[in-house]
């Protein structure tokens, strides 16, 4: 028996000496990764060189996140910022040291207004820049990639390539039927016949009214991106419907040169060599690329002239909405930041990027209203510019701007309210075998409870408040948008808009991304010259970095486990901390 203890506690130390050496070897990788990450040198750019626009990987609104899981693999953790790509493709073209833009697909993934920002400033490019030339090239070109790569010059493909595109789809998964069987009951109090944010957990198909509001915008945006297509393939947009319809994936590479499609086949180390050629290299080891991100440290994409003219501040507000924690829109750290720029006296305007499809409708009234102070305190511009969702609660904070720009393939509006609380007493109580009692000094006492159901009462309130949110909401978006609210309320219902259509209905007033409300408030300030402002500052702290990780591991375990039934997981531990009144679109992705 001894001698078994004294094995046990020698194992036991040794797994414990195992942690620990474990531990030190995390906080060194991690410590050495994140002065790589943070120290950026400045690239030197040289003559002939070739900006390389790299689609693989994640495109985040702007550069900053750190995934630290691919650091402690020793892999490439930047995510590209959209901002560095389109403020280096935009400034290259009066860059003499730039001859030309390569686009390099390899499957990045993007949001589609990130990917229209992109289209736009290839277009700009190629306008104020025509003796240059921009190239695009894969071994396969995903239907996104090939959105972008279409703005080049020359499309070129691998010999045994091939070219996805079969138009858009939207999926929505139902969980009513699990949760039956389970014993969980959801129960729902909304405003609006279009907000079907909370459909999956009352039914198990799609109603009439989601699938009549997604049909619109997937048709509207779907129009807008083949009206793109077409027209720099110089074909016509039923051709590119044809092409979607056609399963060309699987087709004969020389029928996408016959089609249009693209305009060579080649291996790479050919493509490789045409490059070399046009930027005088003797092989193509010496063809000098530039990512954005070197770029943008060499030239200054937020000075445009001078910048002395003006400075304006563009706020970034991304992800979920909550009120007091979380990796999104955190309304504790949100609005004393737009007040500390109420009192920043160097700020000419202020630009607010949203890209949310909403959250909580308290914090989201607590966004709304230190902007108002922020116009109220100062008399400055306030636009914003709405990225690949800006609708519910992205809808909320952004509708007392002065000017409100979307893309045609945003997602916005969704104005509408609603509330879950779960019921899980069949669960608990029938399949679990486990009771409780109850002691309360008032019917209410317990409100709410996982353990009962709503009472008729408590369904009739919690219906009103939900009411009473729905028109603080519907009143914020009349005043904002300066109509009627019986006005407001036709359109709202929690419908969901493309960016187009919304611009039709007054939800916003011009089409265009941040380049463009940056160029219209320059306007208004009657500036030639100015400084972009970004906010919040990016100083990522070691102790952020550790969080994030032990989070990424954390969630990585459960993908693992969980497989297919991790989208099911997410969803349910996102109403689980939802807070009582949501202002959030319906959970659906519409990716190229």
């Amino acid at each position: 028996m001894k001698k078994f203890f004294i094995a046990f506690l020698g194992s036991l130390a040794g797994i414990w000496f195992s942690l620990f050496i474990v531990f030190i070897g995390f906080f060194v990788v991690l410590g050495v990764a994140m002065a790589s990450s943070f120290s950026k040198t400045t690239a030197k750019i040289e003559k002939k060189s070739v900006l390389l626009i790299d689609l693989s990987g994640q495109i985040a609104d702007r550069p900053g996140s750190i995934d630290v899981m691919a650091m402690m693999q020793g892999q490439d953790n930047d995510i590209q910022g959209l901002n560095e790509i389109t403020g280096a493709i935009v400034n290259a073209a009066d860059d003499d040291r730039i001859e030309g833009i390569l686009i390099e697909c390899k499957g990045a993934a993007a949001g589609l207004a990130q990917r229209k920002a992109i289209v736009e400033a290839l277009a700009k490019f190629k306008t104020d820049a025509p003796d240059k030339w921009v190239y695009a090239y894969a071994d396969a070109y995903t239907q996104g990639d090939y959105y972008i790569a279409s703005m080049a010059d020359s499309i070129f493909l691998n010999p045994i390539g091939q070219v996805d595109i079969h138009g858009l789809a939207a999926t929505t998964m139902y969980f009513k039927n699990f949760m039956d069987k389970i014993g969980v009951e959801a129960q729902v109090v909304k405003v609006g016949t279009y907000k079907s944010a909370v459909e999956p957990f009352l039914l198990d198909h799609m109603s009439d009214a989601s699938r009549e509001q997604q049909q619109l915008y997937l048709d509207n945006i779907w129009s807008d991106i083949t009206g793109t297509i077409a027209k720099a393939r110089k074909v016509a947009p039923e051709k590119v419907n044809k092409w979607a319809d056609d399963f060309i994936f699987a087709s004969d590479p020389q029928f996408y040169i016959n089609e249009k499609i693209v305009d060579a086949l080649n291996y790479r180390h050919d493509f490789e060599d045409k490059l070399a050629a046009l930027t005088d290299c003797k092989k193509r080891e010496d063809i000098k690329y530039v990512t954005p991100s070197a770029y943008c440290t060499d030239k200054d994409i937020n000075k445009k002239g001078n910048g002395k003219g003006a400075t304006i501040a563009v706020l970034y507000a991304t992800g979920d909405i909550t009120d007091e924690s979380g990796d999104g829109i955190v309304a504790a750290k949100l609005v004393p930041e737009i007040l500390d720029l109420a009192d920043e006296k160097d700020i000419d305007g202020l630009i607010m990027y949203v890209n949310s499809g909403g959250g909580s409708a308290f914090a989201s009234e607590q966004i709304w209203e230190a902007l108002e102070q922020f116009k109220s305190i100062t008399g400055k511009p306030f636009y914003v510019s709405m990225g690949d969702y800006a609708a519910s609660g992205g809808y909320y904070i952004s509708c007392g701007a002065d000017k409100i720009f979307a893309q045609p393939v945003t997602l916005t509006g969704s104005i509408g309210i609603f509330g879950i609380i779960p019921n899980a007493h069949k669960l608990i109580s029938e399949k679990l075998g486990i009771n409780n009692g109850t002691v309360k000094t008032n019917a209410n006492g317990n409100f709410p409870t996982l353990m009962e159901p709503m009472t008729e009462a408590q369904k009739a309130a919690m219906q009103t408040y939900v009411e009473r949110g729905y028109e603080l909401f519907t009143s914020r978006c009349a005043e904002g948008r300066g109509l009627p609210q019986d006005s407001i309320k036709m359109i709202a219902e929690g419908r969901v808009w493309d960016g187009a259509e919304a611009l039709k209905i007054g939800l916003v007033d011009e089409l265009g991304g941040l380049d463009a409300a940056i160029a219209a408030m320059a306007s208004q300030l009657n500036v030639d010259s100015y400084t972009i402002a970004t906010y919040p500052e990016l100083k990522p702290k070691w102790y952020d970095a550790l969080i994030e990780a032990g989070a990424e591991i954390k969630a990585a375990m459960v993908r693992d486990e969980l497989g297919e039934f991790n989208d099911l997981y997410e969803t349910l531990n996102r109403v689980k901390g939802m807070s009582t009144l949501q202002c959030h679109m319906d959970y659906v992705e519409v990716s190229l």
